[in-house]
């Protein structure tokens, strides 16, 4: 039977020290196949939930299930993560990249990934280390949206780009993610992206402001932004 949610998290608590609470007392769950807009201002804890969710921080409290399993290799295995910032090996060429995550994960699609490279300009033989940031964010973003996954976290996948590229990488993220798995997107740009979004969760001060479908929003005559501006607002 498929898991109605594709995450559930119950009393979630993260600090970095006794007087840095990132996370306090988070407990929602997020429905399966839905593309979810993860709202929030700077250091409400987007990027540390998202961690979290994809297996990469572990000292936290609480309770955490992704596609069923607790953060693990189970879940790892059918996850796919956009951080907001660069993990490859700066030595790494584009193509040793793409042939690393061919080799590790089952669901990769290395004639899709090198169809993105060529969409993004990339040059398969040049080193990380020599890119700029923009063109390293591509790059990251081609391996993850070349898995079929059943979960897609991105951290700010429009973050590092020029205006005029949002368009094409959006385009890439909506056209491309695999059919009836969940998205889960962080952003500041809110106008932008929710015409996308099925389900919004907004943070603030740590705390879950907002998790709802979509449709509740628009039944009440405001648009995303706006409610997010309300919700925010009160928060800080």
């Amino acid at each position: 039977m498929e898991n109605q949610y594709a995450v559930k998290v119950r009393n979630l608590n993260k600090s970095y020290n006794k007087h840095a609470v990132i996370l306090n007392d988070l407990s929602f769950d997020i429905p399966a196949g839905k593309i979810v807009g993860l709202l929030g201002p700077n250091g409400c804890g987007k990027t540390t939930l998202l961690k979290i969710l994809a297996g990469v921080i572990h000292d936290y409290d609480g309770k955490v299930a992704v596609n069923g399993y607790a953060p693990g290799p189970e879940s790892k295995a059918t996850t796919a993560f956009l951080p907001d910032t660069t993990y490859l090996e700066e030595y790494f060429r584009t193509i040793d990249a793409i042939n690393y995550f061919d080799d590790f994960f089952s669901d990769f699609d290395k004639v899709k990934a090198l169809d993105f490279a060529q969409r993004f300009n990339l040059r398969l033989n040049q080193k990380i280390k020599t890119m700029s940031k923009g063109m390293q964010e591509k790059v990251q973003l081609l391996l993850v949206m070349s898995r079929a996954a059943e979960l897609y976290l991105l951290d700010e996948p429009l973050g590092g780009v020029d205006p005029a590229a949002r368009r094409m990488i959006l385009d890439i993220i909506m056209k491309n993610y695999a059919e009836k798995s969940t998205l889960i997107i962080s952003t500041h740009l809110v106008n932008d992206l929710e015409n996308c979004f099925d389900h919004v969760l907004m943070l603030g001060g740590g705390r879950v402001l907002v998790n709802t479908g979509i449709e509740n929003i628009q039944k009440s005559g405001k648009s995303v932004e706006e409610v997010f501006r309300e919700v925010i607002g009160d928060a800080w």
